[in-house]
């Protein structure tokens, strides 16, 4: 596979902001931008090089993230998805050897994301059994369910989808299965205030056929499994740096360029102005050091990093909503007009608040362990 292809990123975050608020718009999925990213290479910037890929780290990752999120934050998801995937499989193998080098190798853009979230259970990670089932066949699986929150879902190559067996003593893992398999629908349900092209609909597999051998981290629901590629969800809330540079730099633009008659004199002479803004701009800094920061040290193999995640997650993303809003209540009614990109960036950084690990979670866990 070709290395990232570095030098074309701010062409390429250039065209993907071209078509952002279309797709924003329309909440149409963003085919030609994910096109674009893969064309430079960037969709595998986490394959490990031992099946030829770049093997980036976390901080590379982020640093990756936080450019696309300025160019179209939900190419940026999506393409986030398929990182971490990537990511998961260089930090602990568990695709069968040729079907992961045959995705690799498939042509075009080669989407893929883990599918958890079901609407009874909600998030995994806050414990429960997947409804989603998988049954034993003469030549492999049946598998049967819904996923919701299925970000990319209309043009995913393959799905990692959650479920359990129905064995007597039931495993779960991961099923893969290649889009466009008998059996599985997808159904429009995502219509969100932010993020509305990253097609995060509901999949419904019916019976879906897959090979026996296709399956990854299959283990009994007692057994302690920790995602490999867990410390790479601190790249995630990256994407929204970007979304509040942005926001910040259309409000740079409004105040150079607004002159009311009254004053004679742009908005931007104006001390509050300049004070509300050095603030914007200290929040985003703030949040991109405690980001790329612990990304480094991640990196670094810092035994200590990966457990404060969670933490600078909660954080960031506070500091970046915190800052866009800000920029909103600054900008006035202008901010929050259809016609001004502002009031989408608005939208879109709220949906970092979303993102596992959630607040209440990250706070409870943090609470107890100081309290004991």
């Amino acid at each position: 596979m070709p290395p990232p292809d570095l030098a074309a990123l701010p062409s390429l975050v250039a065209k993907l902001a071209g078509r952002a608020g279309e797709h924003d718009r329309d909440a149409t999925f963003p085919h030609e931008g994910v096109a674009l990213v893969h064309e430079a290479g960037l969709l595998t910037t986490t394959v490990h090089p031992r099946h030829g890929g770049p093997g980036a780290g976390v901080l590379d990752t982020a640093r990756l993230l936080a450019e696309l999120g300025r160019g179209d934050p939900s190419v940026a998801l999506v393409t986030a998805m398929t990182l971490f995937v990537h990511a998961g499989e260089a930090a602990d193998p568990t695709w069968p050897e040729d079907l992961y080098r045959e995705a690799l190798a498939e042509p075009g853009p080669v989407l893929i994301n883990a599918l958890r979230v079901e609407p009874e259970l909600g998030s995994p990670t806050r414990g429960g059994l997947p409804a989603t089932i998988a049954r034993r066949t003469a030549d492999g699986w049946r598998l049967s369910g819904r996923k919701i929150y299925s970000t990319g879902s209309e043009g995913l190559r393959w799905m990692v989808v959650w479920a359990r067996t129905d064995e007597p003593s039931p495993r779960v893992g991961g099923f893969l299965v290649r889009s466009g398999s008998p059996g599985i629908a997808i159904e429009p349900t995502w219509d969100h205030l932010g993020l509305r092209a990253s097609a995060s609909h509901d999949v419904v597999f019916t019976d879906v056929p897959v090979p026996a051998e296709a399956t990854t981290g299959l283990s009994t629901p007692d057994t302690t499994r920790r995602p490999a590629a867990l410390a790479f969800q601190l790249a995630l809330p990256a994407l929204y740096l970007g979304v509040a540079r942005n926001a910040l730099d259309w409000l740079t633009g409004f105040l150079r360029d607004r002159i009311p008659s009254g004053l004679g004199k742009p908005l931007s002479t104006l001390p509050r102005f300049q004070t509300g803004v050095g603030e914007i701009a200290a929040r985003i800094t703030g949040a991109q050091e405690i980001l790329f920061g612990l990304a480094r040290r991640i990196d670094e193999g810092d035994p200590e990093a990966p457990a404060n995640a969670g933490v600078a997650k909660v954080l960031a993303t506070r500091a970046l909503i915190e800052a866009v809003e800000q920029a909103a209540a600054l900008a006035g009614n202008p901010g929050l007009t259809r016609a001004n990109p502002l009031q989408r960036h608005y939208r879109d950084v709220l949906c970092s608040r979303v993102h596992t690990p959630q607040d209440d979670a990250v706070l409870t866990a943090l609470g107890r362990s100081t309290l004991d």
